[in-house]
């Protein structure tokens, strides 16, 4: 009772009733939007404590494999809910920016919070070298349909688009099985941890491995039903502030529907977990460009008023393409500091900036 009454960031849990009773009464969409974006802040820091317990039953490779996981849940809940309503713009920017914010922000945070508390923080170079070479066949298989949409959308019917995008899809998500068969299977070594953090659950209580999958499933539930609220509020609270509805999928959308898997990232740097910290960064990257996106056009044939297609711009394809070379540049020498995390921070400030004043791009 005593850690209850003592304050703390499961404080913020009150916001959820909140933020029902001010959606219920109607009121404006600026004051929904940040109640339920407080709200998740405990969830997503529920969802992180649950899969850290989970890791010392499975390690951090699969640790960091569920909390991307079950972090992206409210990713792909708020594209499904903009599907529905055939805001394709939309998901394409809220998928593009979701993987820009976990390549620089969280992973930068988590730099740089954990390199407040450490001078130095080492990890597994080899799973970097791996996540950043599934990532940029990633981003060159993104570009084909989008190149295919920008240059022979006049000369081909719309039906040759859609096979074109159908079988990319299915291709994406085949090599994201495989990905998996390889990290869990056949080479799991590529991704054990290097570093090791036993001091700090000498003084933790291990929970069950029910008990932590039981919370873990519980607040991913939580953060859907709150994610569907703050969707159901951007586009309102965008207009309130003068942003467009390009920049609210790819910097408001995708900030807040990763909140989960990003906050659980900048934990597990603060306690030099690192191995951990990057698996759900760029984990979580991965999944989205390899599972999510292509999982969403194969779902569009059957919700929605038409098929999402691949089609992102040539602006967010460049920033795409930059941010998996920087990433892949500043993480790859398997140790962090604060400053490499300024680093992905500035970058990622300025491409945000650029897409405010130039949001067609």
């Amino acid at each position: 009772m005593k850690n209850l009454l003592k304050p703390g960031i499961h404080w913020l849990f009150v916001f959820i009733p909140i933020t029902f009773i001010l959606e219920s009464s109607h009121a404006s969409a600026p004051l929904i939007f940040f109640s339920a974006a407080l709200s998740i802040i405990p969830i997503a820091r529920l969802i992180g404590t649950s899969t850290e317990q989970l890791a010392t039953y499975t390690g951090d490779a699969i640790g960091g494999l569920l909390n991307a996981t079950f972090g992206n849940f409210p990713e792909l809940i708020i594209a499904a809910i903009a599907l529905k309503e055939g805001l394709h713009e939309m998901v394409l920017a809220s998928l593009g920016g979701a993987i820009l914010a976990n390549l620089l922000l969280a992973m930068g945070v988590s730099f740089l919070v954990g390199g407040t508390r450490f001078r130095n923080q080492d990890y597994n170079a080899t799973s970097v070298r791996v996540y950043s070479s599934m990532m940029m066949m990633a981003v060159i298989s993104l570009t084909i349909p989008s190149a295919f949409h920008g240059y022979a959308v006049d000369k081909f019917p719309v039906a040759i688009e859609n096979l074109l995008n159908l079988n990319v899809s299915i291709v994406l998500l085949l090599a994201y099985v495989l990905y998996l068969v390889f990290m869990i299977k056949t080479h799991p070594d590529f991704f054990r941890s290097d570093a090791t953090s036993a001091h700090d659950e000498e003084h933790e209580k291990r929970w069950s491995g029910s008990l932590a999958v039981t919370i873990l499933l519980v607040a991913s539930v939580l953060a859907a039903f709150m994610s569907e609220v703050l969707v159901g509020a951007a586009e309102e609270t965008g207009k309130v502030l003068g942003m467009s509805s390009v920049f609210i999928g790819i910097i408001f959308l995708a900030i807040v529907g990763g909140a989960a898997e990003s906050i659980s990232a900048v934990i597990m740097a603060s306690k030099n977990k690192m191995d951990l910290s990057i698996g759900i960064a760029l984990g979580s990257s991965i999944q989205i460009a390899l599972f999510i996106a292509p999982l969403l056009v194969i779902l569009s044939t059957f919700v929605g008023p038409q098929q999402l297609n691949l089609s992102f711009s040539r602006g967010l394809i460049l920033a795409l393409f930059l941010a998996v070379i920087l990433a892949s540049v500043v993480a790859g020498d398997g140790r962090s500091n604060w400053y490499k995390g300024v680093q992905l921070i500035i970058v990622y400030i300025i491409m945000g900036t650029m897409l405010y004043f130039i949001p067609a791009v």
